[in-house]
C-alpha cells in the first residue's frame, strides 16, 4: 500500500509539472514578441523636428524619431573606417542593379564647412560610383587634414592630384574641373557620365532618380548645359581681359583692355557653369584642339565656367552636344532675386550674391522643383533645412532600395512608445 500511495503522488506530481509545462508553452505563443532591432531605442535616437514637415506623415500610432547625430565630424588618419563609415551613416552597397551598371562620376569643389561636405558625400554616395574632390589650396591645413582622413575610408573617393586656389568668377573655378576629369578618365571606374557640385549644394533626386533621369529619351546621350547665345548684357565678360586679383576677386585687367575674337569663329554661349556631362564629352575637352584652344582663350575671362560648357555643348562636333538647346535641364533649384515674384515667392534664409541660402520654409518649394540638386545651403546659418532635406533625401533613397537595408543606413525610423521604451516597427 506505501508503494502504491507513493506511485500515486509521483503521479501527481508529474501531472501537475506538465499542465505548468503546457502552460507555459500556451502563454508564450500567445503573447507577441516584440522584436527590437536595437537594445536601447531611448539612447540613440531623438524625435523628428517638428518643423521637418516635408517628412511623409508616420504610420498611424508611430512617431518618426532622428538617429542621433551628435558625433564629430573631425577624422583621425588611424581612424577604423568600417566603423566610421557606419557610425556616418554611408550606403555602402549599390541599391539596385539599375544603379550598378550606370556608374556616375562626381566633381565635388569645397574650401569650408566640414559638417556640410560630410552630408552631401553621403548623400550621393554610391559605391559603385567615383568621386574626386577638390580642396581649394587656400583652405585651412585642419579642414584639409580631416577631408583627406576621410576619403582615405573609401577607395572610390579621392583628393584631386591638382589643386588650385579658387577665386569666384576666376578662371580658377573651371581650371578645379578640368584637373578633376584629368583624373578621373584614368580611374579605373567606367563611369558615364560625370556631375559637377559645389560643397554648398545637396541633392533632390536620389540617384536611382538621378540614373533614370539622365538615361530618359530627352538625355540620354546628350549632355546637359543649360544656356543660350550669350546676351548683349553679358558680352562685357568676354569682350575685355580680366584677372583674379590676390585670389580674391576678379577685377578688369588694366584700363579695359579689350581681348581679340574667340578662336576658330565660335559663337559664345552663356549658362550655368553646372552640368551633367557624357565621358566622350569629357575625353573631347581633354584632348580637342578646338575645346584647349577655348579653354586657353578664356583664362582672361569673367566667369569663363558659365560660357565654356555650354559653348562647346553647341558644336556639332561634340560628342552628345545639343546645338539647339536652350535653358531645358534640371540641373539646379536656385532661387534668384531677380526672380522673386515670378519664379518663386521669396527666400525664406537670406539672399548672398543675390542667391538664396536657404530656410526651412524654402524646402517645400525645392522638392516640387524636380531638380538634381539644390544650391545652396550653410550650416553655420540655417542648419535645420540642411538638416531636415537630409533625412527627406535619405527616407526617399531607401524607398527605392532594391536591396536589404541595413539599420546603419537609416536617418529616421518609425517607432512607438509603450511603457515609456521607444518600439521600433517590425520591418524596421
Amino acid at each position: 500500500m506505501v508503494q502504491l500511495e507513493n506511485t500515486k503522488c509521483s503521479f501527481l506530481v508529474c501531472l501537475v509539472v506538465c499542465v505548468l509545462i503546457c502552460s507555459a508553452i500556451y502563454l508564450n505563443a500567445k503573447i507577441p514578441k516584440i522584436s527590437l532591432p536595437f537594445t536601447d531605442w531611448s539612447s540613440q535616437t531623438t524625435p523628428a523636428p517638428e518643423s521637418c514637415d516635408i517628412l511623409p506623415p508616420a504610420t498611424p500610432g508611430f512617431t518618426w524619431q532622428q538617429k542621433d547625430h551628435n558625433f564629430s565630424y573631425e577624422t583621425k588618419p588611424d581612424a577604423n573606417c568600417t566603423l566610421l563609415q557606419s557610425d556616418l551613416h554611408f550606403i555602402m552597397e549599390p541599391l539596385s542593379k539599375e544603379e550598378e551598371d550606370f556608374p556616375l562620376a562626381f566633381i565635388i569643389t569645397i574650401h569650408k564647412e566640414l559638417e556640410t561636405f560630410v552630408r552631401l558625400l553621403r548623400a550621393i554616395y554610391a559605391p559603385q560610383n567615383v568621386y574626386c574632390i577638390h580642396i581649394d589650396a587656400k583652405a585651412a591645413e585642419e579642414y584639409k587634414t580631416s577631408i583627406r582622413n576621410l576619403v582615405g575610408c573609401f577607395p572610390n573617393v579621392f583628393v584631386v592630384s591638382v589643386n588650385v586656389n579658387v577665386t569666384y568668377a576666376g578662371f580658377s573655378r573651371l581650371q578645379a574641373d578640368i584637373n578633376c576629369m584629368k583624373d578621373l578618365v584614368k580611374s579605373p571606374t567606367k563611369w558615364k557620365r560625370v556631375i559637377n557640385l559645389c560643397g554648398q549644394d545637396f541633392p533632390i533626386q536620389t540617384n536611382l532618380e538621378l540614373v533614370r533621369y539622365m538615361q530618359g529619351p530627352e538625355w540620354k546621350d546628350r549632355n546637359i548645359t543649360p544656356g543660350i547665345k550669350q546676351p548683349p548684357t553679358m558680352k562685357h565678360r568676354t569682350q575685355f581681359q580680366y584677372e583674379e586679383v590676390k585670389g580674391t576677386h576678379v577685377a578688369p585687367k588694366g584700363k579695359g583692355q579689350k581681348k581679340g575674337p574667340p578662336p576658330h569663329n565660335l559663337t559664345i554661349y552663356f549658362g550655368t557653369a553646372y552640368y551633367s556631362l557624357t565621358r566622350p564629352f569629357v575625353e573631347f575637352v581633354l584632348t580637342d584642339k578646338l575645346a584647349k584652344d577655348l579653354l586657353e582663350w578664356s583664362r582672361d575671362t569673367f566667369s569663363p565656367d558659365e560660357h565654356y560648357w555650354v559653348t562647346l555643348n553647341h558644336m556639332k562636333e561634340a560628342p552628345g552636344s545639343y546645338v539647339e538647346g536652350e535653358w531645358q535641364g534640371n540641373v539646379r533649384a536656385i532661387k534668384w532675386k531677380d526672380q522673386e515674384g515670378t519664379a518663386h515667392q521669396g527666400c525664406k534664409g537670406r539672399y548672398i550674391r543675390d542667391i538664396c541660402v536657404y530656410g526651412i520654409g524654402d524646402l517645400q518649394w525645392l522638392i516640387e522643383s524636380e531638380n538634381m540638386f539644390a544650391n545652396k545651403f550653410e550650416t553655420a546659418s540655417f542648419p535645420e533645412a540642411l538638416h531636415c532635406l537630409e533625412l527627406w533625401h535619405r527616407h526617399k533613397v531607401l524607398q527605392h532600395a532594391m536591396v536589404p537595408i541595413q539599420p546603419s543606413w537609416r536617418l529616421t525610423t518609425e517607432v512607438k512608445v509603450i511603457n515609456s521604451t521607444l518600439i521600433s516597427k517590425p520591418d524596421d
